[in-house]
């Protein structure tokens, strides 16, 4: 499938993986793949134990932070800047459409201390609209 979108140079977002597609990750670079949707959401998908499984024979390190329809916690947030700061190199976070890896990458990135306005725009330029959050974008950004 490979629907992979570049948000910056270190951080792309793809919506749900087929197996094969963690493979092309590896061979783009990526490091590090970020499963951001839970378990059974759609039984018929690959779940985060398989894509684990084809991270690990691809040389790939896997993260799990499923993220629900209930929204953000802060606990998503900073797992989210865990992953990117250990991270040695690109990453690939998924889930069903990519919206929410985005947007908890952009929170992420707003708490880093990131733009609201580079984070709103390198969205934008993946597809991904970020107003629905950018409230909590410019919250997080000022502290």
């Amino acid at each position: 499938m490979s629907g992979f979108r570049k948000l910056n140079e270190n951080v792309l977002v793809s919506p749900q993986l087929a197996l094969e597609d963690v493979a092309t990750a590896a061979a783009l670079g990526v490091t590090t793949i970020v499963n951001n949707r839970p378990d059974g959401e759609d039984p018929d998908a690959p779940q985060g134990e398989e894509i684990n499984a084809a991270a690990a024979a691809a040389g790939l390190n896997y993260v799990a932070i499923p993220v629900g329809h209930s929204g953000f916690s802060q606990p998503q947030v900073d797992a989210m800047i865990a992953a990117l700061e250990q991270a040695e190199g690109p990453i690939l976070a998924y889930c069903r459409s990519g919206t929410r890896s985005t947007f908890l990458w952009a929170l992420a990135a707003a708490k880093l201390g990131e733009e609201p306005e580079t984070i709103a725009r390198a969205a934008m330029q993946a597809g991904y609209d970020v107003s629905p959050i950018r409230p909590l974008i410019d919250m997080l950004a000022q502290r």
